[in-house]
């Protein structure tokens, strides 16, 4: 399957689409807290999509083959969660870590990202996880511009990570979207630079490195969606879609709320 190149009306409707799915966790935001189930937030995320801006939540009764529907709205990935945690009645509880998994259709575009919690007060550890992670995404991003080459991205991260005496989940990558959820290329966050395919204006893509705070091994739960660490340890992921522009990138999936960008980015945007 070939690499689609949008065209300027696909991009625009990508922008809205992308903005929108921030704007949903710009929403959740002040309601995750200690004592929130996962199935609360989904219940507001499905509601916020569905009757205040007429969109669809694209993981509800979504079926890649060899999987059964998936049953939610969106995605919330606790702890030692890895991706596809299903809501459920479980509460949050004060040091938990979070993952919200946003995917939105929106006059027919997709809209990907997702963002980490921290509820109340986390351990260092756990929120120092959720920073390295944050960065490692970034600095994956700054890798996107025509010529380069996805082993960059992926390389990035995975050096990144590793650095800072971390693990990159191998199982799971970013993927190209548009009117389809998943498209080519896979976007692997671990790699090696100038190999796999070259950035080219008009390519959109998620770039989501999910970082493990021990062994990148993973375990697949009996309810066939939910991916945890086999070793127990903490996981992180975050989650942008990115179109590689004429001179660079373009973050599709910024909104009002989103948390700072680190400084590194800032500086480089700046330059």
């Amino acid at each position: 399957m070939s690499i689609s190149i949008k065209t300027g009306a696909d991009i625009e409707g990508m922008r809205l689409a992308g903005r929108f799915a921030s704007e949903v966790l710009d929403y959740l935001t002040p309601h995750v807290k200690a004592g929130v189930t996962t199935e609360q937030l989904d219940r507001l995320a499905h509601d916020y999509i569905v009757n205040e801006q007429g969109a669809i939540p694209a993981p509800l009764n979504y079926q890649p083959p060899g999987y059964t529907p998936y049953p939610k709205s969106i995605c919330t990935s606790i702890n030692q969660q890895i991706c596809h945690g299903i809501p459920n009645d479980r509460a949050l509880k004060n040091g938990d870590i979070l993952n919200i998994d946003v995917t939105v259709i929106k006059d027919g575009w997709h809209g990907d990202t997702s963002r980490m919690f921290v509820v109340g007060d986390a351990s260092i550890q756990a929120k120092r996880l959720c920073q390295i992670t944050y960065e490692a995404m970034w600095r994956g991003i700054l890798k996107v511009k025509p010529g380069a080459r996805l082993g960059d991205i992926g390389h990035s991260i995975q050096t990144f990570a590793e650095n800072a005496g971390y693990s990159v989940v191998r199982e799971f990558c970013g993927h190209g979207i548009g009117s389809k959820f998943h498209e080519e290329p896979q976007v692997l966050h671990y790699g090696r630079p100038g190999t796999l395919e070259e950035l080219k204006p008009g390519m959109i893509f998620t770039i989501e490195p999910m970082i493990n705070a021990g062994r990148r091994e993973i375990r697949e739960m009996p309810d066939g969606w939910t991916i945890v660490t086999k070793d127990r340890s903490l996981s992180a992921q975050w989650e942008h879609t990115v179109l590689v522009t004429d001179t660079g990138f373009e973050v599709l999936t910024l909104s009002a709320g989103y948390p700072p960008l680190p400084d590194f980015v800032t500086a480089a945007l700046a330059a």
